[in-house]
């Protein structure tokens, strides 16, 4: 990680080694323990020392220490009635997930098929009950609900991530939990936006 990057003016920029190509896009590094890699970190020095605090980074007990753990206080929008349709959704859903049946409440979180933000309501039939990571694969579009209450999962898990393998189990399946009302299910007005709008396919 960059810790405290700074920039050259330009009447400070250091000259191009020889060695440098314009061919070159990407993975090339100097060793310091060599004559080129050694004169372009003394020019570094050299032009910033005033300015900077240098370290001894070759030096294995180096520690970088951090002064500030946050960051200036920020003024939120609480989303209203969030609490209470959390706990109107994971009750109807007995507190369990309704895609793996999970019951760990600490994992649990009440899922909006149409975003709350996209003016989707705090209602039944706009909530699941999902596990944290269902939840975020669902917000993202890696995995959708038809209006037949059956799971699909993206290829593009796979494809970006080279896993899945755990998810993929549940494509085609029916949530393992619905309510038992029907009122209180997704409704296909919310599961169809998302499939078209949301899903990723």
């Amino acid at each position: 990680m960059l810790s405290e990057p700074f920039y050259f003016p330009r009447s400070k920029w250091i000259e191009i080694p020889k060695s440098w190509k314009k061919s070159i896009v990407q993975g090339k590094s100097y060793d310091t323990e060599e004559s080129e890699g050694r004169k372009l970190f003394e020019d570094v020095k050299n032009s910033f020392l005033d300015t900077i605090n240098l370290k001894n980074y070759s030096d294995p007990s180096f520690i970088t220490t951090v002064d500030m753990r946050f960051g200036k206080e920020q003024i939120v929008q609480p989303r209203l009635g969030q609490s209470s349709f959390k706990v109107m959704v994971l009750d109807a859903y007995d507190r369990r997930c309704a895609i793996t049946g999970e019951k760990t409440l600490p994992v649990l979180q009440a899922a909006h098929i149409k975003p709350y933000s996209q003016n989707g309501p705090h209602a039944l039939g706009n909530g699941m009950s999902l596990r944290s990571d269902f939840h975020v694969l669902f917000d993202r579009g890696y995995v959708t609900v038809n209006k037949d209450f059956r799971i699909e999962v993206s290829n593009s898990i796979k494809e970006e991530f080279g896993n899945g393998r755990e998810y993929y189990a549940y494509h085609g399946e029916r949530l393992l939990v619905l309510p038992d009302s029907t009122e209180k299910r997704p409704a296909v007005e919310f599961l169809e936006w998302h499939n078209e709008n949301v899903y990723i396919g």
